[in-house]
């Protein structure tokens, strides 16, 4: 059994998958634009549907110009632990896409797909690298695409926050108790051989 902290796994797997996790206590220690553009160089070679490649990932590093805009984005309660974090991020998608045969542009139907793969390849290579990646959906997003300048064939997916992992006692109580990895439901519970049953 592959095992990481409170989490194992009913089969065998890399530890990686385990070991990623969203925590809330962060060092606020920066990140180094090498190591950030490690995590955004794995991100960039996540499958997409005809390589369309249709994320994008707009970001703010803590201590720089447009961090409070970026932090201002978020609701209150990830604001409360966001802000020792070391990046933020927002990630959209390009919502259509060109015919290979030329013409006018057409709805992608796999742009939040796509972009989820390329989440995913991110929040792994930082869990590989010592960092932890945690995204969120408690932000502003019709505010997200005002401010950021979002194009009106992009949607706003996510925020996520990038940061070193850090002592659970730097939040706020009632967050405390939450810090800690999560577990799943069962395979039998979302895999389902030859359809969905009657």
């Amino acid at each position: 059994m592959t095992r990481y902290e409170t989490r194992v796994a009913d089969h065998e797997i890399e530890p990686l998958f385990l070991q990623r996790w969203s925590p809330r206590a962060f060092t606020g220690e920066p990140i180094p634009e090498s190591e950030l553009a490690r995590i955004f160089e794995a991100a960039r070679w996540a499958p997409s549907s005809s390589n369309l490649q249709p994320w994008r990932f707009l970001y703010a590093r803590r201590d720089t110009l447009p961090w409070p805009k970026f932090l201002g984005l978020l609701s209150a309660t990830n604001q409360a632990w966001a802000q020792h974090t070391s990046v933020l991020i927002v990630a959209v998608s390009k919502t259509t896409r060109q015919p290979t045969s030329g013409g006018a542009a057409m709805p992608s139907h796999s742009h939040s797909f796509d972009c989820g793969a390329a989440w995913l390849s991110l929040a792994l290579q930082a869990t590989a690298m010592g960092w932890h990646a945690h995204g969120m959906g408690g932000f502003d997003m019709p505010r997200a695409a005002i401010e950021l300048n979002v194009p009106a064939d992009y949607r706003v997916e996510a925020a996520i926050a990038i940061g070193r992992r850090g002592d659970k006692s730097s939040l706020p109580e009632a967050m405390q108790a939450r810090e800690a990895p999560n577990g799943r439901e069962p395979i039998t519970s979302f895999a389902f051989e030859g359809g969905f049953r009657k």
